[in-house]
């Protein structure tokens, strides 16, 4: 985390250097989650307390990984159904973790992991009334996510495809509306498989990218955690520097003016 980076991602008032987040599960090993974690350098690590409490010896090691990391902690509310659950876990992990900030999964479907989109807003809302820094994980649905900027979500985690199927944006008109219509931090969330959807999201305007299957389950999870977080920058600098317009015509690179003439078109 830092206070004054050119260019910081920015999330209820926190600056980080990265704009890519990363999970932490389904890795090889612990060695090779530390190795993806120094080569990505991510903004923060996602983390599970109901999958990763009630392991025992397993579940101690797993703290000690995360604090060997040294990258700020989001827990998560992943595999929790009902409002109640979800508020619970958000309650433990901030016991647990000793921080404000949630990753809100509340899921509706189990067979797509799409999130509940009648409790989330309500959920979103209790957790923040409770001093959380709600990240709210939710479809790319333009009236549920300007739902949840209402009641104070200072940043939303929109889907580009349902957890772990690597397809990529799938509806890119709906992502590239919520770019245009909400002013808070839009952060994809599920559904990325490849660097080029990352940079592709990141060239629309959306402020950042959060990761695991694509990574993890990678034949080279190092490696394809450099090519994200190498994405994530090609895809932030060209949003910066201004694309310029598809035409529906070749357009001539070289001007025709001041150069000789039997390179011209004699019918131009």
């Amino acid at each position: 985390m830092s206070s004054t980076p050119s260019d910081a991602l920015v999330l209820y008032g926190q600056s980080f250097d990265s704009r890519l987040l990363l999970g932490t599960s389904r890795y090889p090993s612990p060695a090779v989650l530390l190795e993806a974690i120094e080569r990505s350098k991510p903004a923060m690590l996602t983390a599970s307390l109901r999958r990763q409490t009630g392991a025992g010896h397993a579940s101690q090691d797993f703290w000690n990984l995360l604090r060997q990391a040294n990258v700020p902690v989001l827990p998560n509310t992943a595999g929790c159904h009902s409002l109640q659950e979800a508020i619970t876990t958000a309650e433990m992990a901030r016991e647990v973790f000793e921080t404000d900030w949630i990753k809100l999964e509340l899921i509706g479907d189990d067979y797509t992991l799409q999130p509940d989109t009648l409790q989330l807003v309500d959920a979103a809302s209790r957790l923040i009334k409770s001093g959380f820094k709600v990240l709210p994980y939710t479809t790319d649905d333009l009236v549920l996510c300007q739902r949840l900027v209402d009641v104070g979500c200072q940043a939303v985690m929109p889907w580009a495809a349902p957890i772990g199927t690597g397809k990529g944006p799938i509806n890119p008109y709906a992502l590239q509306t919520l770019r245009q219509r909400l002013d808070v931090p839009l952060i994809v969330d599920a559904g990325l498989g490849l660097p080029s959807h990352a940079c592709q999201v990141l060239e629309w305007g959306f402020d950042a990218v959060l990761l695991n299957t694509a990574v993890a389950l990678a034949q080279d999870p190092v490696q394809m955690a450099g090519a994200f977080a190498d994405a994530v920058q090609a895809g932030r600098a060209a949003w910066r520097s201004g694309a310029m317009q598809a035409q529906d015509h070749a357009q001539p690179s070289t001007p025709v003016l001041g150069t000789p003439f039997w390179h011209q078109d004699k019918n131009a």
